[in-house]
């Protein structure tokens, strides 16, 4: 046994089946532990939940022999140690599942969003399970034997990891079959394996994509407004994160929502996403795909609502961002970032507030006299886990406040004050938009629209911000904040006691600017 764990000089094989046991005893805390709130620890289950660490770790030993060689096998585990000590930190922290749509969000995730996440316990992770595994692997010498040998020793290796298996799936047969059809998220929280398996989605609804052919629509559209008509003027807002039932006007026992009460709105009380992360829902919503057909490919290569407004030649479209970035809806259009202090005048150090958004919009309306207009602010919003950064401190009514990323030292009520706080902002953001807009409406027909992009969960359960899938997300991740407010030479009959969503958007848009297409559907469009 003592020569088994011998690092200095080691057979291939050995390596393999070591680090496989490390990766699941140390990796799957996540899975180990929702597994037992479905199989609790008891005599009748003890036997197949240590199959299931068996058989995991068999998977894995499969796994890295079938990609093992004297040049791969070194690189390989190091990589795996690496990115494993970050997504055992984040599931174990925040509870969330590493799957294509988690991977996606980290690949458009900015610098800045990222040190939002930094934290001293993300080091630990970074330092005890990525950087000195790796360190004792790249120092460890493998003994390779030659070819034949070794190509014997793999497939023997094999050979027992597979019967292993197949035994062992054998003998617990009624509790594996329950495991794989009824229980399936189990297995997104198995480490390295399941994050290893969305990075292989994720390139296959990219990279490996090919050249991206972009499908126009509605190439018809035109408005169909009389001459004489008021020039229409819009600002769409897309919030970050604020689930429906911390707003006040959806019944919140706390008046987050002090200053919108006061506006004549238009409140959607049943309003839900598409997806349950900004790089899933914000090109879902904008896109002609509803959240059953839209898919991340679908959104890259159609053309979405703002290039049907520009078909029109009528409709002058300006997206500004003081989030991550569009997420590729505004790509073709005007596009200006306000998340430094370059374009953007209200920043606190290095928070730039959404509020800066506002700053020049009167000159934009001055230059495009002869046309409509629709205007695109994506917030910040109420983005995680660091709330207490997303508002100004004369903001910071409920106290006390999370003060840290690290969600798990604070208490839920902490948690709570620091988003309700942010959700205050975001009240007299949208507030101080209708004001701007008011001026306007002796002019223009003005609208402005609001829409989260997403909910957040805050601690229920154990959960903590957004990005599961959509099938297994909790309502605060899904049942988001939306109202709409029309200006006085604008009134229209809304139904807001209905259940909409976000596929109602691209209809919505359509139907405000009088768009007439074939892509337009008026059983969809909230204002028929």
């Amino acid at each position: 046994m003592k020569g088994f764990f011998n690092l200095k000089n080691i057979t291939q094989s050995k390596l393999i089946v070591i680090v496989s046991l490390f990766l699941v005893v140390f990796y799957n805390y996540s899975f180990f532990t929702n597994t037992l709130e479905i199989y609790p620890l008891t005599v009748e289950n003890s036997g197949f939940l240590f199959s299931l660490g068996v058989v995991l770790t068999a998977f894995i030993v499969v796994l890295l022999t079938l990609l093992s060689s004297q040049w791969t096998t070194k690189p390989i585990i190091i990589i795996i140690f690496i990115v494993s000590s970050l997504t055992t930190y984040f599931m174990n922290t925040y509870h969330v599942v590493i799957d294509e749509s988690m991977i996606q969000n980290t690949m458009q995730t900015n610098m800045k969003e990222s040190m939002d996440l930094l934290s001293l316990k993300q080091v630990l992770y970074f330092v005890l399970l990525g950087i000195l595994p790796s360190y004792l692997v790249y120092k460890t010498r493998i003994n390779y034997r030659p070819f034949k040998v070794e190509v014997f020793a793999k497939l023997k290796l094999l050979g027992i990891s597979l019967f292993v298996m197949v035994v062992l799936i054998f003998i617990f047969s009624k509790y594996y079959t329950s495991f794989a059809r009824e229980h399936k998220p189990l297995r997104y929280y198995t480490n390295p394996t399941y994050w290893i398996y969305s990075i292989g989605k994720y390139i296959n609804l990219t990279v490996s994509s090919g050249p991206i052919d972009v499908q126009a629509i509605g190439l018809d559209a035109k408005t169909v407004t009389s001459i004489n008509a008021p020039k229409k003027l819009t600002i769409m807002v897309v919030g970050e994160a604020a689930r429906a039932d911390r707003f006040s006007l959806n019944g919140y026992s706390r008046e987050t929502n002090p200053l919108l009460k006061k506006e004549n709105i238009v409140n959607f009380s049943k309003m839900y996403s598409c997806g349950t992360s900004t790089a899933e829902s914000v090109p879902c919503m904008f896109s002609v795909y509803d959240r059953g057909d839209y898919s991340y490919k679908k959104g890259i290569s159609t053309e979405n609502v703002l290039d049907v407004l520009t078909h029109t030649n009528e409709v002058e479209v300006l997206w500004r961002d003081n989030n991550s970035d569009s997420k590729g809806v505004a790509i073709r259009n005007t596009y200006e970032d306000f998340k430094t202090a370059k374009n953007n005048t209200i920043c606190e150090a290095d928070e730039c507030r959404d509020e800066g958004m506002l700053v020049g919009l009167d000159g934009y309306i001055k230059t495009h006299p002869n046309k409509n207009i629709l205007i695109v602010l994506h917030q910040m919003g109420n983005h995680g886990p660091a709330y207490y950064k997303r508002y100004p401190k004369s903001f910071e009514k409920f106290t006390p406040v999370c003060q840290t990323n690290q969600l798990e030292e604070c208490t839920q009520e902490e948690i709570g004050n620091a988003y309700d706080n942010a959700i205050l902002y975001t009240d007299y953001f949208l507030a101080k938009t209708i004001n701007f807009l008011k001026p306007y409406s002796k002019s223009y027909q003005t609208t402005m629209i609001y829409m989260s992009d997403h909910g957040e969960s805050l601690g229920e359960n154990g959960l903590y911000l957004h990005g599961l899938p959509y099938f297994m997300a909790p309502d605060a991740q899904t049942h988001i904040g939306a109202f709409i407010w029309f200006g006085e030479n604008n009134k229209k009959e809304v139904d807001a006691n209905k259940e909409y969503s976000q596929d109602n958007l691209f209809h919505t848009l359509l139907g405000v600017f009088d768009v007439k297409s074939e892509v337009y559907n008026r059983d969809m469009d909230i204002l028929k």
